[in-house]
């Protein structure tokens, strides 16, 4: 199959186009092991993380390929064995671009970019066994095209965003229930004291409220990191680029956020940070972040390609303390216009450590682009995915120690 599809280029394309000390950091990751790789008709170019079920297998979602086209669910065994569990037909929605979630009760829930009753995209619930059951079709008027995936509330509901729609275009925040009905939060207005377009998942921390990211809005209209309460209301507590461009705390954010054992947030930007890096012909090539609940804000890391760039998935936090990303560019590798990508640690006090450049393999067997949040599994390996390379170069999913 091709590299290049409508939804590699998704990410980038609307990118473009919206213009004390913490556990000891390893030496580095020597190696990962390639478990699968996408050919097409299995799916492909894979954006969305894993989530691991109660029964120890991996499920996950590819925006692309599959029976019809319009992308897939599977799972995967930690070993390797793959299945194919749904294939979307565009009526029960098109484009899966984020992770699925467990619920209470065994079912998975998610999104899809496209597809539905409107064509702009959907909430679905799935059985373990693949049965898929829509629960919302977007319209344009309570949000469209949700890129991020669902959390479900303490209250038993699920909570996501919609990137576009809304009475202001800006995007919306919206609750479901298990059963379907469903209720608009908040429309985002891309104001000066609001937000626009909000890419990644949101998350409830300690505290009882969601926190998200928008890659719009604020004061200087580079993005923001936001709270919400359960009821709607929304606050911004950090505007990014209030200090003009080249932004040193970063610009234009599409990744979303991890609450770490210390309380505090953390999360990465896309843009800005180091005055002397480009990429893309952007200035900057992306930060990470720490943010206390009520805003404190401070930057731990600007990427310099080296290292990593343009960074869009979540951090998470592993069982040793550190946090473990992915970068879509930089690296050692220059088989890719930008870089191929990278795997990196960090402390929650700011050590940084680069540990993989994808595209190390002849033909990037290994996978390149990875975009998807990274996750650990109950055995202690780090599993994720890449959005191009292996085998066919549709993708892989891979893990690490």
């Amino acid at each position: 199959m091709t590299r290049s599809s409508k939804w590699t280029s998704i990410l980038f394309v609307l990118w473009m186009s919206l213009l004390t000390a913490g556990a000891a950091i390893p030496l580095a990751a020597q190696s990962i092991t390639t478990l699968h790789s996408f050919d097409g008709s299995d799916g492909g170019g894979p954006q969305g993380a894993l989530v691991q079920t109660t029964a120890g297998e991996l499920y996950g979602t590819t925006p692309n390929d599959g029976a019809n086209g319009d992308g897939t669910v599977y799972k995967i065994t930690p070993s390797g064995t793959f299945t194919t569990v749904h294939s979307f037909n565009g009526a029960d929605g098109s484009g899966p671009l984020d992770a699925l979630i467990q619920a209470t009760g065994g079912n998975f829930y998610g999104t899809t970019f496209f597809g539905g009753a409107n064509g702009d995209g959907t909430v679905f619930k799935m059985t373990p066994s693949g049965t898929v059951t829509t629960l919302h079709s977007f319209d344009g008027s309570d949000g469209a095209n949700p890129y991020g995936g669902l959390v479900q509330g303490t209250d038993g509901r699920f909570y996501g965003t919609a990137l576009f729609g809304g009475s202001n275009s800006g995007g919306t925040v919206y609750k479901i229930t298990p059963s379907g009905a469903f209720t608009v939060l908040h429309d985002f207005t891309g104001g000066a004291d609001d937000s626009a377009y909000p890419y990644p998942t949101l998350i409830q921390a300690s505290d009882g409220n969601f926190y998200g990211t928008t890659f719009s809005g604020g004061g200087a209209f580079e993005g923001t990191v936001f709270r919400m309460t359960p009821s709607g209301t929304v606050t911004v507590i950090h505007a990014f680029c209030l200090a003009g461009i080249p932004c040193p705390d970063g610009g234009n954010v599409q990744a979303g956020l991890v609450q770490a054992t210390n309380g505090n947030l953390y999360g990465m930007v896309a843009r800005g940070g180091s005055t002397t890096c480009t990429l893309n012909g952007y200035d900057g090539c992306g930060t990470i972040f720490e943010i206390s609940l009520s805003g404190t804000f401070a930057t731990l890391h600007r990427f310099d390609v080296t290292d990593g760039g343009g960074p869009v998935a979540s951090l998470i936090q592993a069982k040793n303390g550190n946090l473990y990303g992915v970068t879509p560019y930089g690296g050692a590798n220059d088989a890719c216009s930008g870089g191929c990508g990278t795997i990196f640690a960090i402390t929650p006090a700011g050590m940084f450590m680069s540990l993989y450049s994808f595209c190390s393999e002849s033909g990037c067997a290994d996978g390149s682009l990875p975009v998807g949040n990274l996750i650990q599994g109950t055995n202690g390996l780090i599993y994720g995915t890449t959005g191009l390379g292996g085998a066919d170069g549709d993708g892989t999913i891979y893990d690490f120690p």
